[in-house]
């Protein structure tokens, strides 16, 4: 097995992976950045290097070789397209813990894509963080804190949070969920931001659980996020992004079918409740009202995927088996 330095070209890959630009209203520009974490467990985040993947590797198809890359630290050297004239640029990152991201190149990153609005997730942060380098960027900044003790009436484990920086002020902030059971379930993992024109919601979903042991939590949180998320749809447009934590479709991971039903994320229940968002079902007419006469809910656009149709790209990787070099990831981070 051989190796490479990453060149310039090769590290748009930063920008690519997992990358969304929205065609939302307001003219508004979004993309998700690779550091997603599947499962609250540690990103593996392996050496700036590009490794070449040799013709006897089980990841090979055709015989062909593959480069991919395996990033330790953002590069020195980021190329980013301009942005648009007139448009809103839109970050979301899930940067696997707030203080170790800012030792791998976190402010190479924000000086070269130069968002006006930033979501972090995963922030894993006890405390909110004085960084002057953010305060002097963005004057308007707002963070949802969970400690790493556990929450949620099952004790779920790990360390969220959530974090949204702003060059624009928003009229209103706020971080619940209303009318959900469990209020626990939405520290660390909501920030929703209303401008004038519309909402930005930032969020680091519940995860289903090893063995999807939390799947009852995953399915409050579901019912609750997706009945606000249309209550604040009825009023203004949408963008929600961040770690949405579901694989939407077959394409969005590399080994769908012994996932399927078994690991979360690819689940029927995770990706029918997510569909339902993107696409819900009609309304039944009450007695007395003809069909069509009830208001149909707004649909979302998952914008990667719009633009891209049959590409299949990644936002995380597991830690184990290599799976970062071999290419075997998931899509669990995007934009609507």
């Amino acid at each position: 097995m051989s190796t490479q330095s990453i060149t310039p070209s090769s590290s748009r890959i930063l920008k690519r992976k997992g990358s969304s630009f929205s065609d939302a209203p307001a003219e508004s520009q979004a993309s998700s950045s690779p550091g997603s974490d599947h499962g609250e467990r540690p990103l593996k985040k392996s050496k700036s290097s590009a490794t070449v993947l040799e013709d006897d590797d089980e990841s090979m198809q055709g015989g062909s070789k593959l480069l991919k890359y395996t990033n330790m630290t953002i590069p020195e050297v980021i190329e980013v397209p301009p942005a648009t004239p007139g448009t809103v640029k839109i970050c979301s990152w899930n940067v696997a813990g707030f203080r170790a991201c800012q030792k791998k190149g976190f402010k190479r990153y924000v000086e070269a894509e130069v968002p006006d609005i930033l979501l972090l997730t995963e922030t894993k942060m006890n405390d909110i963080p004085v960084d002057p380098f953010i305060d002097n960027l963005y004057p308007h900044r707002y963070w949802n804190i969970a400690t790493k003790k556990g929450y949620g009436k099952s004790r779920l484990k790990g360390h969220p949070g959530t974090a949204v920086f702003s060059k624009i002020k928003p009229i209103n902030v706020t971080y619940v969920l209303p009318d959900i059971a469990t209020p626990d379930l939405v520290k660390g993992r909501l920030v929703i931001l209303e401008f004038e024109t519309l909402y930005v919601i930032a969020t680091y979903v519940v995860n289903a659980g090893q063995k999807l042991k939390t799947m009852d939590s995953k399915i409050e949180w579901q019912r609750a996020f997706t009945a606000h998320i249309r209550h604040l749809d009825s009023l203004k447009p949408v963008i929600w992004a961040g770690d949405l934590n579901v694989a939407p479709t077959a394409k969005d991971l590399k080994n769908p079918k012994p996932n399927w039903n078994k690991s979360a994320g690819y689940t029927a229940i995770e990706t029918e409740a997510f569909a339902e968002i993107l696409n819900p079902t009609p309304p039944e007419a009450e007695e007395g009202e003809e069909d069509g006469d009830a208001p149909t809910p707004g649909k979302f656009i998952d914008v990667w995927r719009k633009m891209n149709p049959d590409e299949q790209d990644f936002t995380y990787y597991s830690f184990l088996r290599k799976c970062r070099e071999k290419g075997i990831g998931w899509r669990l981070d995007m934009c609507k």
